[in-house]
């Protein structure tokens, strides 16, 4: 079933002084999911319109404004873990897992980041979901290559160029380690956001039934040969200004529907791609907390 989503959170001038015109995010789409270099995507946006400089320059994230769960809350314990990955970029990986505090074992989410790397936004996914009972691994898929350099720009170059095939076995293995780890119950979810939500799309049809739930955002689909071997349910999440991603959305659903997955996807009204990221202007804080409360009922529901 797919929702139209019919709400809007208008802009803070405290969170963001500068009104985004649709142009600059259109650019900043393209300078995010292509090989558009920083300085040109800051050059064009200035010619674009009056103030695409400073536009542009409000996208980039501050991720002092990600953090939500401080890595002290008491109700969790976070640690850097290495394992193994066979057929991956090296062989081997390293990942941030979060636990919440007590006795497990727990169910388990496996949080897939962006185009980027492990950046701190990740990061505060996974310590959210240990916050409220689940085993969160976050694994950093540059690690093979020195891991996340600290910053969104060298990140996405890195992640360009490593092999996208065996990137996504790096996180089919994470998705393994972290069901078969000492602290997890054996049921298994996902979640990812741009790049992470299509590789959650992807790992519902790798895993079949070894998965019990996925939750993409403005995730694309998987190949269609692919789809047919999702076993779990899905709750899906889009932004309505998003055309790149968002208009494969109807194809999906129906493919979803004829081999009878369960499945729910959500479009939420006047929000661009990247509105659950908290260190960007794309932020939209009614939608992100608005799929989070639906995406956590949903693991509860699936693997508690």
């Amino acid at each position: 079933m797919s929702t139209q989503d019919h709400h809007k959170t208008p802009l803070s001038p405290s969170d963001n002084p500068t009104v985004i015109a649709p142009q600059i995010y259109e650019l900043y789409d393209q300078y995010c999911h292509s090989g558009m270099a920083r300085r040109e995507f800051l050059t064009r946006s200035s010619l674009l319109v009056a103030g695409g400089l400073a536009m542009a320059q409000a996208l980039l994230p501050q991720y002092a404004k990600a953090q939500t769960i401080s890595f002290t809350d008491p109700r969790i314990k976070a640690h850097y873990v290495n394992y193994p990955s066979a057929g991956g970029n090296s062989g081997q990986m390293r990942g941030y897992l979060v636990q919440p505090s007590g006795l497990g074992k727990f169910p388990s989410v496996l949080v897939v980041h962006e185009n980027r790397g492990l950046n701190p936004y990740i990061e505060d996914v996974a310590r959210r979901l240990a916050a409220v009972g689940f085993l969160a691994l976050a694994p950093d898929g540059l690690s093979p290559v020195g891991g996340y350099p600290g910053n969104d720009e060298e990140g996405k170059e890195i992640q360009d160029k490593l092999d996208p095939s065996r990137l996504r076995i790096d996180m089919l293995n994470s998705a393994l380690y972290l069901k078969h780890h000492a602290l997890s119950s054996g049921k298994l979810g996902v979640t990812g956001f741009c790049w992470g939500g299509s590789t959650a799309n992807y790992l519902a049809g790798e895993l079949g039934d070894q998965l019990q739930a996925a939750a993409p955002y403005y995730g694309e689909p998987p190949k269609p040969e692919k789809i047919a071997k999702i076993k779990c349910p899905l709750l899906l999440h889009f932004a309505q200004n998003d055309a790149r991603v968002t208009s494969q959305w109807p194809g999906f659903e129906a493919a979803l529907t004829d081999t009878k997955i369960p499945h729910q996807g959500f479009v939420y009204a006047e929000t661009q791609h990247g509105f659950h990221n908290n260190s960007t202007p794309r932020y939209s804080k009614e939608a992100a907390d608005l799929s989070w409360s639906r995406t956590i009922e949903f693991f509860k529901k699936e693997l508690v």
